[in-house]
């Protein structure tokens, strides 16, 4: 008899197995996204404050620059700036040195997993470059601010990494480090604002 594969699904909280090399939607649960995403520390745990600063906390603020960025930006491609980074609730956050060390696999794992994550929740599989691009701009003035605020870096040592932001970017965005419960409270809640609108 042939030895059995190995174990590639994670249970969830919701009761629901999640297969890590075919993923399906019916088997993703925003519940599962927002507790695992609030206990996921970006910056591998590396910032100040008596909390760490997690990947849900980032994704809220992501989509809040998004939103601010755009002019009046339909609400799926809000919802996908508050998910671009969803898949980290089963695969965690790799700082960018230790993806570029595991190589392409993790660009794959990450794409089947965004792609059934977008699906789930009625966006496009894959979605218009143009949208990824601001969704990644955004996401780029939140590692700056991040960088900045929390994990230590100087200004010109966050300029040479993700580029100067716009000051106009920055107006009135701060980092508020809270406790698990509250950014997994606070990115269910936005979830549904953004799905009651489409």
């Amino acid at each position: 008899m042939p030895p059995a594969p190995p174990r590639a699904w994670q249970r969830m909280l919701s009761g629901r197995r999640l297969d890590l090399l075919d993923p399906t939607p019916v088997d993703i649960e925003i519940e599962d996204i927002a507790h695992g995403l609030a206990f996921v520390a970006r910056w591998n745990g590396q910032t100040k404050g008596d909390w760490p600063y997690s990947v849900a906390e980032h994704s809220l603020l992501v989509e809040r620059i998004f939103t601010r960025a755009g002019k009046s930006p339909e609400p799926r491609w809000q919802l996908a700036a508050l998910l671009h980074d969803a898949p980290e609730y089963v695969i965690g956050d790799m700082i960018s040195p230790v993806k570029a060390a595991v190589g392409p696999d993790y660009g794959a794992l990450d794409a089947r997993l965004t792609a059934a994550i977008h699906i789930r929740f009625g966006l496009p599989a894959v979605l218009p470059v143009t949208i990824k691009r601001r969704i990644k701009a955004a996401d780029k003035v939140s590692a700056w601010l991040e960088a900045t605020q929390i994990a230590g870096f100087s200004e010109a040592e966050a300029n040479r990494f993700f580029g100067r932001p716009d000051p106009e970017h920055l107006q009135g965005l701060s980092l508020n480090l809270t406790p698990p419960a509250d950014a997994r409270a606070r990115m269910l809640a936005r979830h549904a604002e953004l799905l009651a609108q489409l």
